[in-house]
């Protein structure tokens, strides 16, 4: 699980009423370093570096550490607590108890290593408590960076560093990486013959929403992709029928020419000229050529009116499957929409009545329905 981060509680430098003084000296405390000496040993060199590239003094940090306590991009630091089984099954009182803090412990001494982008300054191993669990804190940090200081607090960047890439909203970076701390904890746990049980809690019911998100994402990048296409292709087919027009006004420009173009006009007959020869000479040449201009032009006029009705039709199919992939991408739209508010109030009714009773609503739910199949299947094959 995530916590809140209490320095002084996992110190125990007070002592509350969950806690059994008696048991306190069971506790292991790995490390416990002051967070803003912490701060200096890894920021310090990068925020000189910052501060001397700076021209006014009003963008200068003097604090780091108070810049992001202060802030709000940034947490100052982050907490892991992981716990194996309940106060039933590994009760810190118990032999199963001393198992889980074994267990616990040889699964702490790998973390650093995994985490190189998490200074770990704070870890406690606590039995004076129902069940042993651990905390560990840590600040995540990033290198090489363009914006701000070169060094520079960020959990996202930092898990990036380390491998992890965020996808939607419900599968983050620091989703996957918790989970990807938990399969470690049961890797150690299976060498000591203890199986991970991963109960059904309400990731189990949330991941249903968010795979349902997923795919009318998919399906909504999918006819954007196709609607994209579409569109060029209609754009194409437009640009070949303006090519088309362009031609018809070409023709008719022969057809005005033939009007005024010496080769297609007959010349008048000198005053010594015979009527066979003027005809010989003149007049059927031109014919011919008439005879096959207009021959040419009628097939490249036909053509082109054929080629002209043809791309209109297609045009006009293309913009009616475009209108109707648009209102199917409208409708997927909004039932994501819908989904996204179902997930919310989901998340809200298991804020206000309780992970345990919603699940158990969830259950019944499940089992009414079950039983309701049942019934019909009874009476059909009946």
């Amino acid at each position: 699980m995530v916590g809140k981060g209490s320095i002084n509680h996992n110190s125990r430098k007070f002592t509350a009423e969950n806690i059994a003084p008696e048991r306190t000296h069971l506790n292991i405390d790995y490390c416990n370093e002051n967070i803003e000496k912490v701060y200096h040993k890894l920021f310090d060199e990068a925020l000189k570096r910052y501060n001397d590239k700076q021209t006014r003094a009003d963008r200068k940090i003097e604090n780091y550490y108070d810049k992001i306590r202060t802030g709000k991009q940034e947490k100052p630091f982050h907490e892991l607590i992981l716990q194996i089984g309940d106060k039933d099954n590994m009760s810190a009182e118990s032999e199963n108890g001393q198992l889980a803090k074994q267990i616990l412990d040889e699964y702490y001494k790998g973390f650093r290593e995994r985490n190189p982008n998490l200074y770990v300054f704070s870890v406690h191993l606590h039995m004076d408590e129902a069940t042993p669990h651990i905390h560990i804190d840590f600040v995540p940090f990033t290198t090489g960076s363009k914006r701000g200081l070169d060094t520079r607090v960020s959990l996202k960047q930092a898990l990036v560093a380390q491998g992890f890439k965020g996808g939607t909203r419900g599968d983050t970076e620091w989703s996957q990486w918790v989970l990807s701390e938990k399969e470690q904890l049961a890797a150690v746990m299976e060498r000591y013959g203890i199986e991970w049980e991963q109960k059904g809690t309400h990731d189990k019911h949330l991941s249903v929403l968010d795979y349902k998100k997923q795919e009318r994402e998919k399906e909504i990048s999918a006819l954007d992709s196709q609607i994209a296409e579409k569109t060029d292709v209609v754009k194409s087919l437009s640009d070949r029928v303006q090519n088309f027009d362009d031609g018809i006004e070409r023709l008719q420009a022969i057809s005005d020419s033939l009007d005024t173009a010496p080769e297609y006009n007959l010349p008048e007959p000198s005053g010594l000229m015979t009527a066979k020869t003027y005809k010989t000479k003149f007049a059927e040449p031109l014919i011919k050529r008439l005879k096959s201009l207009i021959k040419t032009v009628f097939a490249r006029c036909f053509e082109a009116w054929d080629s002209y009705h043809r791309l209109n039709a297609t045009n006009a199919s293309l913009y009616r499957e475009n209108q109707v992939l648009s209102r199917k991408n409208s409708s997927l739209n909004a039932e994501n929409a819908e989904l996204k508010e179902q997930n919310r109030d989901y998340k809200l009714l298991r804020k206000v009545f309780g992970s345990k009773q919603i699940d158990g609503l969830l259950e019944q739910a499940k089992q009414s329905k079950q039983h309701d199949k049942r019934f019909r299947d009874n009476q059909n094959e009946r």
